[in-house]
Formats: C-alpha cells, sequence, structure tokens
C-alpha cells in the first residue's frame, strides 16, 4: 500500500530542523515533502504529489488560491483567533501586554486568518527573544499539532468571538523612541520581541549611526544587551 504524502512548506531554520525529526517519526506512514522556497509553492508541483495536507509553520506569503481550493491548507497563527489576524503577531501580542495566547491551526480561506479553526494549543510568550519564542512554538507545532493530524481525523469549525485584526509592522516600528513608556519591562519587551533571524532589530538614530539591540537580559531590574552601531547609508 502506498504511502500517504504530506507537504510542509517553512523557510525557517528551526522548523526544518523539526520537520526531519517530523519525517522519522512518520516515516512508516507518511512521505514528506519540504518546501522551502515560495516559488516551488506552485499548483503544478503540488498535483505531483496529491498531498494530503499541506502545513505552513511561519508562512509569510499569500497562498494561491488555487492551491487552498484544491487542497488541504493548514496554517499556524500565534494569536487566539478572532483576536489577532494579520500580521507580526508576536510583536502585536508583546505591544498589547498578551503573553498568554493560543497556536491557531486553521484552515487556509480568501481573507487572512478567517479560515475555521481546527484546534488551538496554550503557549506563553512572557520571557525570551523572538527566535526562543519561535523555537518553542515550533516544538508544539511539530511534536502536537501536527501529530494530531496525522494520528486524528479532525473538523473545523467557524471562528467565534470579537476580531481584532493586527497591522504588519515595518522597519520604522523598530525604532525605540517609538516607545511611549521608557520604563525598563517596556525596553525588554521592546528589544526581545525583535530579536531574531530576519526580524529588523530594536535600534535608536544617534545623529549619523543608528545603534542596533539584541540579545537582551532582565535581572534585578536591569538590562544587559549586546548593541551594535552602523553608520546610516
Amino acid at each position: 500500500m502506498s504511502k500517504e504524502k504530506i507537504i510542509i512548506a517553512t523557510i525557517k531554520e528551526w522548523n526544518i530542523l523539526n520537520y526531519f525529526k517530523l519525517k522519522e517519526r512518520y516515516s512508516g506512514r507518511y512521505d514528506f515533502h519540504l518546501i522551502n522556497n515560495k516559488d516551488e509553492l506552485t499548483v503544478e508541483y503540488i498535483q505531483t504529489i496529491i498531498p494530503k495536507y499541506i502545513f505552513f509553520p511561519h508562512w509569510s506569503w499569500i497562498i494561491k488560491e488555487n492551491i487552498y481550493k484544491n487542497f488541504n491548507c493548514v496554517v499556524f497563527h500565534m494569536t487566539d483567533l478572532p483576536f489577532g489576524r494579520g500580521g507580526s503577531p508576536f510583536q502585536n501580542l508583546i505591544m498589547n501586554g498578551v503573553y498568554d495566547t493560543k497556536i491557531s491551526a486553521l484552515k487556509v480561506d480568501v481573507g487572512v486568518d478567517t479560515g475555521d479553526i481546527y484546534f488551538k494549543e496554550n503557549v506563553n510568550i512572557a520571557l525570551g527573544s523572538a527566535e526562543e519564542n519561535f523555537i518553542k512554538i515550533s516544538n508544539i507545532i511539530f511534536e502536537k499539532m501536527i501529530p494530531k493530524f496525522l494520528d486524528e481525523d479532525i473538523i473545523p469549525i467557524p471562528q467565534a468571538g470579537d476580531i481584532v485584526i493586527f497591522k504588519r509592522r515595518n522597519v520604522e516600528d523598530s525604532n525605540l523612541q517609538m516607545l511611549e513608556s521608557y520604563i525598563i519591562n517596556n525596553l525588554y519587551d521592546f528589544i526581545r520581541m525583535l530579536d531574531a533571524d530576519g526580524y529588523p532589530k530594536a535600534y535608536i538614530k544617534l545623529r549619523e549611526f543608528k545603534i542596533e539591540f539584541s540579545e537582551v537580559h532582565l535581572k534585578n531590574q536591569k538590562l544587559v544587551k549586546r548593541f551594535e552601531i552602523i553608520k546610516n547609508e
């Protein structure tokens, strides 16, 4: 008997490492295929595989209609949907003081994060850098959430509750001078929430220079962090 196929689409290193662990764990039951380049996500390629599911952990691009209408596409969003639809969920949660949140597994639909919900898992983001939290969330997705899909038949249900939309952040939003209150905990949250590969780090401008901050630690109401001084282009 031929094994059912699974596609996982992601570009993040921590997800790719977990992909290979999952592939080994279910090697006797499923054939896995990795897409780690957005240009490979085409209906023509997917039709050569015919997957049972396409999973999208930490995927930042629009999924085309001819894909999600023809295949079971599941995204994982770091909010308790419909609260927090939209971009930059981790940063927007931190800016709103929300540290206990959910990872929502949802069916891809025409709107942004509007699809029916399969289920949710709890996660706390009160401590650690963005990258440390992304790794923790990746572990939950690959060790608990995707296996649930592989072991059970799950029927999604429509989202319920008040809709709150998050706006995607840009580079200018990483300026520490955007903060309204310069208390220690706010500075800690602001720096750590931007500390991950591919994200614009927290910074301040000093004449012709920009100072970027990372690797922040909070201890005894003091911040210890790394900084880099870069000349503005």
